[in-house]
Order: C-alpha cells, then sequence, then structure tokens
C-alpha cells in the first residue's frame, strides 16, 4: 500500500493522506482469453449468443471486485474535545474468498474514540472498500481496517464487526443458505475497558 505524504491546506487544518494500496498488474484481454479456456474446460459451451461475450464480462468483473479505489484521507482537529463514540453502521461490504473466488457479502460496522483528529465520515466505509477488494479472509479483513484505522488516525479506541455470508459455504459444500460469519477487531478502550466495549457491542447489536 502506498501512502503519500500529507498535503495540508493553507490554514493547516485539513491533512489530506491520498491512500492507495498497491496491486499486480492488470492485463485484461489474457484474463478473458483464460475465462474462456476455463469455462470450455467446465463443459460451457461459449458459441451461444448468449455467452459469447461472457468471457469478457467475466475478466472485467473480477477485475472490479479484486481492486481497491484510491481515495484521500481527510482528517480535522477534534476542537470540540469530543470523547464518546463515532460509529458507522451497516457499511456495504463485498469481497472475494480467497480460497474459492467466491464473493462474501455482508455488512461492517466501524466506531472510534476520537483523539486529538476526527476523521470525515464517509472514510470509514472507504477504509472497508480498500481492503475488502481483493482475495480475503472475514478475519483478516476485520482486523486489517481495525489495525489501519489505529495506526493513521491514532484515536483512544477502535472497534470493527463484520457480518457476512460466504457464498463458498452457501451455494456450495455444506449449502448452508442464510449463514452468517461475525468476526470482530478492537483497539485501546474499546478492547480494555469493559464498559466501552459493551457500549460498542450494544450500538451494533452484538452480543460479545
Amino acid at each position: 500500500m502506498a501512502l503519500s505524504p500529507e498535503l495540508p491546506d493553507a490554514a493547516q487544518r485539513r491533512p489530506v493522506l491520498q491512500v492507495v494500496r498497491d496491486h499486480g498488474e492488470r492485463d485484461l484481454a489474457a484474463a478473458e482469453r483464460a475465462a474462456a479456456e476455463f469455462l470450455t474446460a467446465l463443459g460451457v459451451e461459449l458459441d451461444r449468443e448468449s455467452l459469447r461475450d461472457t468471457p469478457r464480462r467475466m475478466a472485467q468483473a473480477y477485475a472490479e471486485l479484486l481492486t481497491p479505489r484510491p481515495f484521500n484521507l481527510t482528517t480535522f482537529p477534534n476542537e470540540e474535545g469530543y470523547d464518546q463514540l463515532v460509529l458507522a453502521r451497516e457499511i456495504p461490504v463485498r469481497s472475494v474468498c480467497e480460497h474459492h473466488l467466491l464473493p462474501f457479502v455482508g455488512v461492517a460496522h466501524v466506531a472510534y474514540l476520537p483523539g486529538e483528529r476526527i476523521l470525515g465520515l464517509s472514510k470509514l466505509a472507504r477504509v472497508v472498500e480498500l481492503f475488502a477488494h481483493g482475495p480475503q479472509v472475514q478475519e483478516r479483513l476485520t482486523k486489517q481496517v481495525a489495525d489501519w484505522l489505529a495506526e493513521h488516525l491514532r484515536p483512544k479506541g477502535v472497534g470493527v464487526v463484520l457480518e457476512a455470508e460466504h457464498l463458498c459455504m452457501t451455494l456450495r459444500g455444506v449449502r448452508a443458505a442464510g449463514t452468517k460469519t461475525i468476526t470482530s477487531a478492537l483497539h485501546g478502550t474499546l478492547r480494555e475497558d469493559s464498559r466501552s466495549r459493551q457500549e460498542f457491542f450494544s450500538l451494533v447489536g452484538v452480543t460479545p
């Protein structure tokens, strides 16, 4: 992941950090050829009109799922001394299981106890998206979001809960449709103080 130097505005009040996650080079033409070979090997007849363009669409779809968008991380001084939880609930999560390359989808609940700076609210969703795009496992994704916010925002505490349905579990194998997996990661006060931890889990509707 590449982070640019901070780019403060003239008033030195809105440090902006450009966040770009490193990924390998893409060759969509090669991916399309490989998708065609893959489908053909599984007995899919691509000469039907409705399937002729499927390898291209398949390559583009996976390229989108595996490539995170860059964004600017904008923070502001905590001038009011706000010392209560800031929580974004039900942030959509779309990722790809690295074991089967099937999607898992759900929601993330992300909270932090501000320190000296507060974060633009939309950036919580951007951080989730940053780590969700790419081959993933839910446990790692949850921890990466929490660790990244703890490192770059330096809050008093961070809490992340992720609820997701894994299509590799609901469409194949055990075929347990509707099953959700819940993971959590905590830092600072939300990990160390039982009352703060309970408040966080209560607000997101999860019983620890």
